[in-house]
């Protein structure tokens, strides 16, 4: 009886201890688990960009996340650019040792003025080359051709608008460019343009153009 008795109070003591040994390593990995936890935590609350969003500035209303004001914001490309990307534009530029020139893909003389001579029209707003000289020299040469008066009448009304958009245009380059067209198609036109001239004439865009005049008079007269 008392060896029994004995052998039940080792296994009930034996027991005990595997019960606070597994109650004191489990204690032990709640206490590591809650410290990591905490460490993470405060890390990622202690950087600038947590805290911002945590505590949001009401300037973040009008400054979102994708406007950068000093990188280069993405653009979609123009309407010429996307033309001339994907062929629209039948020329292209050569690079000269001393002048650059179009290679048309075939004479200018047989291709269409509509809507060709409207898009070249369009790209006198370009600011980037290629697009800047394709548009002007393309917009020249197209008027030299042989019965370049009939073919570019019937398209004053759609011309002038397109003209009058990069004569009030801010960029003075851009200016000088549609001053420029507008010289040209004047001269192949001749008293045609009159009709039109108080569609381009407006009182806004008399008073940008007059603001411009005197500083493409001093370059070029």
């Amino acid at each position: 009886m008392q060896k029994s008795e004995c052998h039940r109070d080792v296994q009930l003591r034996n027991r005990v201890t595997d019960n606070c040994d597994q109650r004191t390593s489990s204690s032990a990995q709640i206490k590591q688990r809650t410290i990591v936890q905490q460490r993470k935590s405060s890390s990622s609350t202690s950087s600038p960009e947590s805290a911002r969003k945590l505590h949001p500035r009401p300037s973040d209303k009008l400054n979102p996340k994708t406007v950068n004001p000093f990188g280069e914001q993405s653009r979609a490309p123009s309407a010429f650019a996307a033309v001339y990307s994907k062929g629209g534009v039948p020329c292209r530029l050569v690079h000269g040792s001393v002048k650059h020139r179009l290679q048309w893909e075939c004479p200018p003389e047989k291709l269409p003025f509509d809507p060709l001579l409207i898009t070249l029209a369009e790209g006198l707003r370009e600011t980037k080359h290629p697009y800047t000289f394709v548009s002007k020299e393309g917009f020249r040469e197209l008027l030299l051709v042989t019965g370049a008066l009939e073919k570019a009448v019937p398209l004053l009304p759609r011309l002038i608008p397109v003209l009058k958009a990069a004569l009030v245009h801010l960029d003075d380059e851009v200016f000088e460019r549609g001053l420029n067209a507008l010289v040209q198609l004047s001269v192949v036109v001749g008293p045609s343009l009159n009709d039109h001239l108080k569609h381009l004439l407006t009182s806004g865009s008399l008073i940008i153009i007059k603001s411009k005049i005197p500083t493409y008079c001093s370059i070029y007269c």
